[in-house]
């Protein structure tokens, strides 16, 4: 009876973290914003895909603050999911010019969870900025993303 019962403590510590692993409550998801940006890192998971960018304007020149290029990230689906996206380390190489739009962190800080647009414009930036009519049309995922609400 000693062991069942230490047995089922055991269970409802450990299975809370993975309940609320997937909370999106730190996302504002009555906000969105969109930028464009240039990729430093992908970061494969198998619970979500991490993307870490620079921002960049319309002419594809870093976003600076603070003397710094303004940094950003972006949390979006499992590895296994983004790669049935066309979304790969493969795919988006580092140096990947896109755009996308999150729903931002509560706390202010630069990351946010994917809000349903990923457009994917290569190394350069197309003139007029990275939209979905610049963006290569096979790898635009509009609509098939995932979105955290």
């Amino acid at each position: 009876m000693k062991n069942t019962m230490l047995g089922i403590i055991l269970l409802a510590i450990m299975a809370t973290p993975l309940l609320s692993h997937h909370s999106f409550a730190m996302y504002d998801q009555s906000v969105t914003k969109t930028m464009t940006g240039k990729l430093s890192r992908y970061i494969p998971g198998s619970n979500h895909v991490q993307m870490l960018f620079q921002v960049l304007d319309n002419d594809g020149k870093p976003m600076m603050q603070n003397g710094k290029p303004l940094e950003w990230g972006v949390e979006m689906g499992s590895a296994a999911a983004m790669a049935r996206q066309g979304v790969t380390p493969k795919t988006f190489p580092e140096g990947t010019i896109f755009t996308v739009t999150v729903y931002p962190l509560r706390d202010g800080r630069n990351f946010g969870a994917l809000a349903g647009l990923l457009i994917k414009c290569g190394t350069t930036m197309p003139k007029g900025g990275c939209t979905k009519e610049t963006g290569q049309s096979r790898q635009s995922l509009v609509g098939r993303s995932f979105n955290a609400q």
